[in-house]
């Protein structure tokens, strides 16, 4: 297994530059266990679902991480992308600057610079410390008060432009508690009225959290992916969403995630062990690996020779996966965070 078995020719043009008018009017390319393809819309998920199957999505929140700042001395532009799971006592949180910033440059941010940052040890990785100095009380508040979306960087934004819309559409209608630097997009393709419809199919639906990281844009550099590394994101699991994966397993019913942030969270070793379990979870999933709990999955479509394009072959199968990607690309589907999504199901025994 090679990372470059992963890559695939997409034109830039299909790259999502932002969201569809109405959050429901994806296209969804469906990829049975057995490799074959269907082409729906994101309306048709319901007819895709079994009444009993448990369905399983990420209410983390995303936070405007994006603060756009000047230095105190000069005026300069900078830009300080907050990591939230940093954060310290005293006002002092991690944060990656762009460009880099030695020790000791105080920074100003908001409205009649209002808030006030001080730069503080180099962390290594990019990354440094950066300590509040005034008009904030903590990250949270300070990205509310002056932060922006942390879009990704294939979608590309006027730095000075509105951020009202992707404020809105590059968070799910469901997140709940905020921590997460990157939207889990897989999401974003649902509307309220959709769950009351799945509900009434019979389909019932638990949560849990897992705050993505930055690490989630970091490419695979390796040539060998088994030798990659993720970076750990903090995760949630209420007991009543244990209970409920687990009375599923047992009954032999599907369990279907929304994303793979929640497979990840489901397939992680021991998460379904204890009472309301909180943790952390740097699993790589890989093809050959065995799921032990999800059956299907909805996806977005993800980056060549990304993690998260080898997790959605894991379940899918490499050469299947790889081939709905060739079609979504003839068939002008549109990718990435912004884009149409898949409904995968787990191969069929012996398929490769």
């Amino acid at each position: 297994m090679r990372t470059s078995d992963f890559a695939y020719e997409l034109p830039a043009e299909l790259v999502a530059q932002a969201p569809p008018a109405a959050r429901s009017d994806a296209r969804l390319l469906h990829l049975g266990s057995g490799g074959r393809t269907a082409h729906l819309g994101f309306s048709d998920l319901p007819s895709l679902l079994r009444p009993g199957d448990l369905l399983v999505r990420n209410v983390t929140r995303v936070i405007p991480a994006r603060v756009p700042a000047r230095k105190e001395a000069g005026g300069g532009r900078v830009e300080v992308f907050i990591l939230p799971e940093g954060e310290g006592p005293g006002g002092h949180f991690r944060a990656l600057t762009r460009p880099s910033l030695r020790p000791g440059v105080r920074l100003l941010a908001g409205e009649g610079d209002r808030v006030r940052l001080e730069v503080g040890t180099d962390l290594g990785g990019g990354q440094r410390r950066i300590r509040i100095l005034s008009g904030a009380a903590g990250i949270l508040d300070l990205a509310e008060q002056v932060g922006r979306t942390p879009l990704p960087p294939y979608i590309h934004r006027d730095s000075e432009g509105s951020d009202g819309t992707d404020r809105e559409r590059y968070q799910t209608v469901y997140a709940r508690f905020p921590g997460s630097v990157a939207a889990p997009t897989a999401g974003l393709h649902f509307e309220s009225g959709m769950f009351a419809r799945l509900r009434a199919s019979g389909i019932e639906i638990v949560d849990l959290v897992l705050h993505v990281g930055y690490g989630t844009f970091a490419p695979v550099r390796v040539e060998d992916p088994r030798d990659h590394e993720l970076a750990a994101e903090r995760f949630f699991v209420p007991d009543a969403t244990r209970r409920a994966v687990l009375a599923q397993l047992a009954e032999g019913r599907r369990v279907v995630a929304v994303g793979t942030t929640t497979v990840r969270v489901l397939e992680t070793p021991g998460v379904l062990e204890g009472d309301g379990i909180a943790g952390s979870t740097s699993l790589l999933i890989l093809p050959g690996h065995r799921f032990r709990v999800v059956s299907a999955m909805l996806t977005n479509f993800h980056l060549p020779g990304s993690s998260l394009l080898m997790l959605v072959a894991a379940l899918g199968g490499t050469d299947a996966v790889l081939a709905a990607y060739r079609e979504a690309v003839r068939r002008r589907y549109r990718f990435y965070s912004y884009g149409d999504a898949m409904f995968v199901e787990k191969r069929g025994e012996g398929a490769p």
